[in-house]
């Protein structure tokens, strides 16, 4: 189908040539015509999947056919991180170009007095971590009374950060008629106790199968000892000339060493993990997205919600703690319809993690042993730490410990950073 087909306005089928798409992905085709007809939407949609569009788009349609000049925010997007928020406010505004609406982004890092000139003067839209918009809701420099609108994006993850009670507190300052869309990869019970919550008679819609990765992702692993990584990593990078690739590791400082290892040999590398500036992430992320930087190092939380168009290498330096983890992992590569490549790196520590994750997807991944690089039978696998801010899927019933996307305050009332 194409975007020409779904009944949307001459200004924002513009928008969308403008940005070179014209065929529809399957959950724009499914989520678009329920949102222009006013129906609260339950969503399961993994990333690469063209969500943002399919929220975005209708709900900038159903805004432009019910003006209001009060200049009054009308809709409120939340995120679980300061770079989907980002990402997402560049989609409403590339999207609504040709409209007259004004958006803002609000997550933790950054000045707050910006982000209140910003409110003052009058915004439609807002894009937002939970953390900080309730610093505004506290400072009382944000009225969300008016709100039309509500976008909870990449729900389960937001859950998994502990923002359940931030998004309880905002969902009390809304007003109670209003249109109400919950986008997740997961549909957990506490996704679907969300969802009775805050979804009037949902229709409930679904764009591909729960933890399945894309398609056209090709995944392999590469057995190898943990002290020779890096050492095949580079090798990898330079005599394939991988010229885009996305790494990840388990914990911050893991990804500061990668960085500069990598860097030594010759590979322009960058880390982006919670314990940097907001600055120097989205240095790093553009840096990285202009090809100036040829290797992104990154941590889960940092990573999620990541938008690379044609990202062409995923990287699974260290394989995470949680099975689910390296599905979002992955699907960073083979987006909108591109073909990718993930590659995992594997010692013996971690075959425990390897067999979760093939069980999680309910086949094996394909086993390449490089010439050179054979693990050495000799060496016997080792418990893995797990670091600080590490889920851990052996204890499921334990309660998540609230956890704030970016470094810690120095006070404790400003800890929200979003």
């Amino acid at each position: 189908m194409l975007f020409n087909q779904l009944g949307l306005t001459a200004e924002l089928l513009r928008a969308v040539e403008e940005k070179g798409y014209k065929t529809v992905t399957p959950i724009q085709q499914q989520a678009i015509p329920l949102i222009l007809a006013g129906r609260d939407v339950l969503a399961g949609a993994q990333t690469g999947t063209g969500k943002t569009a399919g929220f975005t788009l209708p709900m900038l349609q159903r805004l432009q056919l019910s003006p209001d000049n009060r200049r009054s925010i009308r809709a409120l997007i939340l995120t679980p991180t300061r770079e989907l928020a980002a990402q997402v406010a560049e989609s409403v505004r590339d999207y609504g170009a040709h409209l007259p609406f004004r958006t803002a982004v609000i997550f933790g890092g950054v000045s707050i007095n910006t982000q209140i000139d910003k409110l003052r003067k009058g915004v439609d839209i807002v894009v937002a971590t939970p953390g900080r918009l309730l610093d505004h809701m506290q400072q009382r420099t944000i009225d969300l009374s008016k709100v039309e609108f509500l976008v909870l994006d990449e729900a389960d993850r937001m859950l998994d950060m502990g923002f359940i009670r931030d998004i309880r507190k905002v969902l009390k300052a809304l007003p109670a008629k209003r249109q109400n869309l919950l986008f997740s990869a997961t549909f957990s019970d506490d996704i679907r106790r969300l969802a009775s919550d805050l979804l009037n008679s949902p229709t409930e819609i679904e764009a591909a199968q729960r933890n399945k990765p894309a398609d056209l992702v090709k995944q392999v692993v590469h057995p190898v000892d943990k002290l020779r990584k890096r050492q095949l990593l580079s090798e990898r990078i330079g005599n394939e000339n991988w010229r885009q690739v996305l790494v990840f590791t388990r914990t911050k400082h893991g990804a500061n060493r990668l960085a500069e290892q990598l860097t030594g040999d010759g590979i322009t590398s960058a880390a982006i993990h919670g314990n940097k500036s907001q600055g120097a992430r989205t240095r790093a992320l553009a840096d990285f997205k202009a090809n100036k930087v040829r290797v992104l190092v990154a941590t889960d939380i940092a990573a999620r919600g990541l938008d690379i168009d044609k990202l062409p290498h995923v990287v699974n330096y260290e394989l995470p703690f949680v099975a689910e983890d390296y599905v979002h992992r992955i699907g960073r590569t083979a987006r909108a319809g591109q073909s990718g490549h993930a590659v995992s790196l594997v010692c013996v520590d971690e075959q425990h993690l390897l067999a979760d994750i093939e069980k999680l997807l309910g086949c094996a991944i394909e086993k390449k042993i490089l010439p050179g690089y054979e693990p050495d039978q000799r060496i016997k696998a080792e418990p893995l730490t797990k670091g600080r801010g590490n889920r851990s899927s052996g204890n499921q019933n334990k309660k998540p410990r609230s956890r704030r996307a970016g470094p810690p305050q120095k006070s404790r009332r400003k800890r929200r950073t979003g």
